[in-house]
């Protein structure tokens, strides 16, 4: 069996080749203009909002043991980077926005994050799990607070309101949610569990 090292200067505190670990594709300026600390990084500068987030998913990606790619709209010929451990960056062409990239990504499997409807319809058709941006954030957010001591953002005892809908004939269990929000779930899990040290 051959030994494959990653080259110099890359970080590879979270093994890029983990066949367990799940691969996150992440819509980068989705994410950032949606989380306010992350947003007002982005105040300051483009490139401090890409570097927050960047230092938002290695930690992630350190502690959960996944990947993450994340995409950024990018100019002229595109292009490719290494963000600290566990996570990738991409810049996208000028011909091709980073919506299609994420789209074109998302047939390799994993999980795609965006709030954008038509991105996610792109990646559940492609056969990934597709994750707004809001219940990404939500979960990293909780994660962040059990990690500081703060009590739990969401009290998992209260349930959860479920709107008012109009009676309609089901079929199967009517308090199962629906497999696409399963699926949602358990990706975002993996995110909780923590790497053997």
């Amino acid at each position: 069996m051959r030994t494959v090292r990653c080259p110099p200067g890359v970080d590879d505190s979270v093994d890029a080749y983990n066949v367990r670990a799940m691969h996150w594709m992440v819509d980068g300026y989705n994410v950032i203009r949606r989380d306010p600390a992350l947003a007002s990084q982005e105040a300051l500068s483009i490139e401090a909002g890409r570097n927050a987030l960047c230092r938002l998913l290695a930690r992630t990606a350190r502690e959960s043991g996944e990947t993450f790619t994340v995409v950024f709209d990018g100019s002229g010929g595109g292009g490719a980077g290494i963000g600290g451990g566990g996570v990738r960056i991409t810049f996208s062409s000028a011909r091709e926005s980073a919506d299609r990239v994420l789209a074109r990504l998302a047939i390799r499997g994993g999980a795609v994050v965006s709030n954008d409807r038509e991105v996610r319809r792109a990646a559940e058709r492609a056969g990934a799990v597709a994750i707004t941006t809001d219940q990404f954030l939500t979960r990293l957010e909780r994660l962040g607070a059990r990690d500081r001591g703060a009590p739990e953002a969401h009290d998992p005892s209260m349930k959860d309101e479920e709107p008012d809908l109009p009676p309609r004939p089901q079929k199967g269990n009517p308090r199962r949610r629906p497999r696409k929000g399963r699926a949602a779930t358990r990706a975002l899990d993996r995110l909780d569990r923590r790497r053997p040290s």
